[in-house]
């Protein structure tokens, strides 16, 4: 989510010199439990759906989340550029190399591939990515595996991974989409066949399961501000618009843009009435 509002927040500021936008990089869940819902922001980006326990969280400190997509992401499996032995992954063999106890050598996955030591680059536990890899390949029945490399900055997954042969990591599409000569990228066979990560892929509904929605989320009472107002009404006629696509997401639909935006004065009217 950074690169989407960084790149927004940018352009709004060019043109509304009067207002200071403050962005700070953490995880979706640590945005919504040490900064949003105790009422210190008054948006929380979000690559996951709010959670019960923010929900309660929340509204102990009387703030009421407004819920806003804003665009679709290909979460993203990637390994050294010379992994040349491994061009796709069946979810099982991803499950099998991220679950606590799971692989801990290639051939352990496949007995062709090398019989050397992987070393794991991904999302922090505080990250939606990280959430939303447990929810949709380690599933209910085991646990994501404790002993990898986990960080919110998902740059430093990049460099991890470009600077060991045998690692694998995981991330959003618009890391893999800066870095595609230092990283490579792997396609997902969820059962119907290898489909590699892409924009039209993950609008198509193609690339399952590690499609997603991304998400903004408002304080309701922010929004008795008038620059509050400006500045979401700004981002969301923009997220159908080739500035996200510029930053490796695909832009929601018009429809979902009005959609949006109609929400939005409903809640600017409650507040303010």
């Amino acid at each position: 989510m950074f690169p989407i509002t960084s790149v927004i927040s940018s352009s709004f500021s060019e043109d509304r010199n009067d207002v200071t936008v403050s962005i700070s990089m953490t995880g979706t869940g640590g945005g919504f439990s040490n900064f949003f819902c105790p009422n210190m922001t008054d948006i929380n980006n979000a690559s996951r759906e709010i959670a019960d326990a923010d929900i309660e969280q929340c509204a102990e400190n009387s703030v009421e989340p407004v819920e806003f997509t804003i665009a679709t992401d290909a979460l993203t499996v990637v390994t050294h550029p010379e992994a040349d032995w491994v061009d796709c992954v069946t979810v099982e063999e991803l499950r099998e190399l991220w679950r606590e106890g799971g692989a801990q050598r290639w051939s352990d996955v496949r007995d062709e591939w090398p019989d050397e030591e992987i070393e794991f680059f991904g999302s922090a536990t505080t990250s939606g990515t990280h959430e939303y890899f447990v929810e949709a390949i380690i599933g209910e029945e085991e646990t994501h595996r404790t002993d990898y490399r986990g960080t919110e900055r998902d740059r430093s997954i990049v460099q991890g991974v470009r600077g060991s042969q045998y690692s694998i990591g995981y991330f959003g599409f618009a890391y893999y989409d800066e870095n595609p000569d230092q990283i490579k990228a792997l396609g997902i066979d969820d059962g119907d066949g290898c489909v590699e990560p892409s924009l039209e892929a993950a609008m198509d509904g193609e690339y399952t399961p590690l499609s997603r929605n991304l998400y903004i989320y408002v304080a309701k009472e922010s929004l008795e501000r008038p620059e509050v107002q400006d500045f979401v009404r700004y981002y969301l006629e923009r997220s159908s618009t080739d500035l996200v696509n510029e930053v490796g997401y695909v832009p929601v639909t018009e429809d979902v843009r009005d959609e949006n935006l109609e929400k939005l004065d409903r809640n600017i009217e409650e507040v303010t009435a």
